[in-house]
């Protein structure tokens, strides 16, 4: 692929936006060939998206990238606070969505935008 495709979802940060998410992701995945990757991509947006939905609220504006090699997935919020991991205690209800997310991707980090950042993960594409 010389040009890398991207896709763009926005939607306010409510309680379903993590589900549209993922299926948006899913579905982007499955149509242009990148199935293997799906399940993985959309649970890492699933979390991160949660997280927007938990903690920042406004607008998640999601892109979905088919590079050469692999999937960039960035979800961006209003937002320039960095996300943190949990330091919460076995017993913790919450907060692993990002060490999930790291674990998970081949890539992960935040990029600050002029009007808030965004939280993005790699997935490398299997080789053929």
């Amino acid at each position: 692929m010389e040009n890398p495709l991207t896709y763009t979802l926005f939607t306010p940060a409510v309680v379903t936006s993590p589900k549209v998410c993922r299926d948006f992701v899913r579905s982007t995945l499955e149509t242009l060939g990148h199935g293997a990757l799906a399940d993985t991509a959309a649970l890492c947006t699933s979390e991160l998206v949660t997280n927007v939905h938990q903690h920042v609220r406004g607008e998640v504006h999601l892109r979905t990238t088919i590079e050469r090699g692999g999937v960039r997935v960035a979800v961006y919020d209003g937002s320039r606070s960095v996300p943190a991991r949990c330091s919460g205690g076995v017993d913790a209800e919450g907060g692993r969505g990002l060490v999930l997310v790291e674990a998970l991707a081949h890539g992960f980090g935040v990029t600050k935008v002029r009007d808030g950042k965004g939280v993005w993960f790699w997935l490398a594409a299997e080789a053929p």
